[in-house]
């Protein structure tokens, strides 16, 4: 078997450790082993514990302490010293070789859209510990409310697919809070962004906006890369069709041991063996 993860990412608030619970509850519920692996250095457990958390290697709250640093910049050093200390990262999930993952990360974008430090991170997982690795990117579902937002979240979620270099899923959650508000058709034509969308975006803009709007538009529709899947965290329907989209770009079931021909067999002796009864009994 080979080593599966994904990495969620996505801006604060959009429901990371909420979607990496659900998918953890749901993967447990199918029989499926699988561990949360926290690389928030703010973060506190949920309804999980974490298996593997970066807390026990720094946190947030002791740099911010020692070093007299932000929040911003107390997160910038935590992941430096991460990155200075692979081996530890290593260590911890060398426990878990056949096992799922699920990478929760921070929602601070710049850790990979500013600075190489997620896409570095995914780089090691994938070329120095073997892992076949999805990214999911989670928006809310509110954004679509606002369309300009919309359209800024999906830049920035075509802008995590660029840099990642990961085999990449996008995710619109928090659907359950615009149920009352747009109908299951008018947030279908968000999950695969329309440029006709532009003229409403117009009537609400500056008109000196209008070539930006545009120009931005056709950049999304040109790349043709950012879709996105309906999530509802407590659907288990919703949360099984976002992992099959998972499993099937993380190979899973490619990965799964055969079934030995020998077990086959005995069983194909035991319905022999039932049949040969039956036939005796009559």
């Amino acid at each position: 078997m080979s080593r599966v993860g994904v990495m969620v990412l996505g801006p604060a608030g959009v429901g990371k450790s909420t979607f990496c619970s659900s998918l953890l509850n749901y993967l447990q519920s199918i029989g499926r082993r699988a561990h949360l692996v926290n690389l928030d250095p703010a973060a506190e457990p949920g309804e999980y514990e974490f298996t593997i958390d970066i807390r026990d290697l720094i946190s947030l709250e002791d740099v911010m302490e020692e070093m007299a640093f932000g929040p911003n910049g107390g997160l910038l050093y935590c992941f430096e010293f991460l990155m200075n200390h692979l081996d530890w990262l290593d260590e911890e999930i060398g426990d878990y070789e056949d096992e799922f993952l699920i990478f929760d990360c921070p929602g601070q974008i710049e850790l990979y859209s500013h600075i190489p430090v997620l896409p570095t991170l995914a780089k090691h997982l994938t070329q120095n510990l073997g892992f076949n690795l999805c990214a999911a990117y989670l928006l809310e579902a509110p954004f679509v409310i606002d369309k300009p937002k919309f359209f800024s979240g999906v830049m920035s979620a075509m802008s995590a697919m660029i840099l990642l270099e990961l085999p990449h899923i996008n995710i619109l959650s928090k659907l359950d809070l615009i149920k009352d508000e747009m109908s299951k058709r008018e947030i279908k034509q968000f999950l695969n962004p329309d440029p006709t969308l532009l003229s409403s975006i117009d009537s609400g803009t500056n008109p000196k906006f209008y070539s930006l709007n545009r120009a931005l538009v056709q950049l999304i529709d040109d790349f043709g890369m950012v879709q996105f899947l309906p999530l509802n965290s407590g659907s288990p329907d919703s949360v099984s069709t976002i992992l099959s989209y998972i499993d099937d770009i993380t190979q899973w079931a490619e990965s799964q041991e055969p079934k030995e021909p020998k077990d086959e067999e005995v069983e194909d002796d035991d319905a022999f063996g039932m049949l040969a009864a039956g036939a005796g009994e009559e």
